[in-house]
């Protein structure tokens, strides 16, 4: 077990007057302890009443380990510890860093106590040979202090516990981080995700996260509130596949796409995972989205025609903007590609034509399987057939029968308005423009509604 020590030198007038005491065993609070488990760098999350979501302190090493109890047998030497107390590594940290919190375990509160001994020299060094003067809280108080200094590190950013050697030799033995995406399906909405994951699912070194509770078929933790529940959580949707050759795990989420969080927090996790988003005619995509919305019951969406919609200005009711929203900006794709491509590498993104893929799905996906580096190479051209009645592609299953998607896609509706098409045309125009020129910069080809647009541009 480990606990942590967390001091202070003030920044800020009206902190209260305090010191760091000395001596004590671990546990008993008179260093400001709380307790907590893993290797030094580790984070962990401190709860708050009045924040119910975690709040993540991160943590300094101080120079002592499980196995540092005895000062004589202190690697590299006594002298090395006291080095580092007297102007060294330890003390830099408290220099440098206006809150720290130290790593230390029970086992340097026993034999020789180097805990004690570590931070009371280092304060006696503080005060005798600095103009520093430390001061210490409550743990909760001083984690609410930490992150009035830091407030953009109140969100944890949850990591691959088995990137770290120190990390892995602490990971439960029943846990397993391979129970972690390869690849990541981000959206956008109603683009084609779910026909993509149909045809994914049928190569058999292929498998999916498991259905969110709440989201039917998509987990959605990058990008809203389940990440504060967790790394065990998250992989729990991603069980030991039942074939030992399903070893490409991916998740589906398709509003990843236009989340502001869900990038970062997607290469803190899995930054080694390959991204594949698909992209229509941003227009097309928005109605689809309205037309979805009503379906779904949405009452902005069978209040208010499209054209109302996407054209009202600031003042309309919250729930009408909020429909807006939603059509309209997950079309910026320019915008929201930079933003995954700030963490990710280009060779890790794929972008998809989604007429390509309605129209050609197994060239499609023979691009996917190379992208992904899947075997065996799968031939989809066998596998999927064409439905006149449904008007798409699906599964060719033994004896002619088919796998389709549900009946909820591929719905017919009427077509858009051309007062609405010619708005959204001037709308997305500088869009449109600035994914040409991101396109350009990949080396990638223009799809068809892309060139489309660019000419009525000029």
């Amino acid at each position: 077990m480990s606990s942590s020590l967390m001091l202070a030198w003030p920044q800020r007038r009206g902190w209260p007057d305090g010191a760091l005491a000395s001596g004590g065993p671990a546990g008993r609070g008179r260093w400001g302890w709380t307790r907590g488990g893993g290797a030094g760098g580790q984070r962990r999350p401190v709860m708050s009443a009045a924040a119910p979501p975690p709040q993540v302190l991160p943590r300094q090493t101080c120079g002592l380990f499980t196995h540092t109890i005895f000062y004589k047998e202190y690697p590299g030497g006594p002298q090395e510890l006291d080095k580092s107390i007297r102007g060294g590594e330890l003390f830099l940290t408290v220099l440098l860093n206006p809150i720290s919190v130290f790593m230390t375990h029970l086992s340097n509160y026993g034999n020789d106590r180097l805990g004690p001994y570590t931070f009371v020299h280092l304060a006696d060094f503080v005060h005798s040979c600095t103009n520093l003067r430390l001061q210490t809280l409550p743990p909760v108080q001083l984690a609410r202090k930490y992150f009035e200094l830091f407030p953009e590190q109140r969100d944890p950013l949850w990591q691959n516990p088995c990137d770290d050697k120190r990390h892995k030799d602490i990971w439960s033995r029943e846990k397993t981080c391979g129970h972690l995406p390869r690849f990541l399906v981000i959206g956008p909405q109603k683009t084609g995700t779910t026909a993509l994951c149909l045809f994914l699912l049928m190569h058999p070194s292929v498998a999916s996260s498991l259905p969110g509770p709440q989201t039917l078929e998509e987990v959605q933790f990058f990008n809203g509130n389940n990440y504060h529940k967790g790394l065990d959580w998250y992989m729990g949707f991603f069980p030991t596949p039942p074939n030992a050759s399903a070893d490409f795990l991916f998740e589906k989420s398709s509003s990843y796409f236009h989340s502001e969080d869900a990038p970062k927090r997607a290469a803190s996790l899995v930054p080694k995972a390959k991204i594949i988003t698909i992209l229509i005619d941003p227009s097309d995509r928005a109605y689809s989205w309205y037309q979805h919305q009503r379906s779904h019951g949405d009452p902005a969406a069978l209040r208010f025609d499209f054209h109302a919609v996407v054209t009202t200005g600031p003042e309309a009711p919250p729930e009408l903007l909020a429909l807006q929203r939603t059509c309209l900006v997950p079309g910026w794709y320019a915008a929201h590609l930079e933003r995954w491509l700030a963490h990710f590498a280009a060779s890790q993104l794929l972008i998809i034509d989604g007429q390509q893929l309605r129209s050609y799905p197994a060239t499609v996906m023979d691009e996917i399987q190379k992208f992904l580096g899947v075997t065996p190479h799968y031939n989809y051209s066998q596998a999927l057939t064409f439905d006149p009645q449904k008007g798409f592609w699906c599964q060719l299953l033994e004896g002619g029968k088919t796998r389709c998607l549900g009946k909820s896609k591929g719905r017919k509706y009427p077509p858009m308005a051309s007062e609405s098409r010619a708005f959204l045309s001037s709308y997305y125009r500088d869009h449109n423009v600035e994914l040409a020129k991101l396109l350009h910069r990949l080396g990638q080809p223009l799809p068809a509604w892309l060139r489309q647009e660019l000419q009525k541009a000029r």
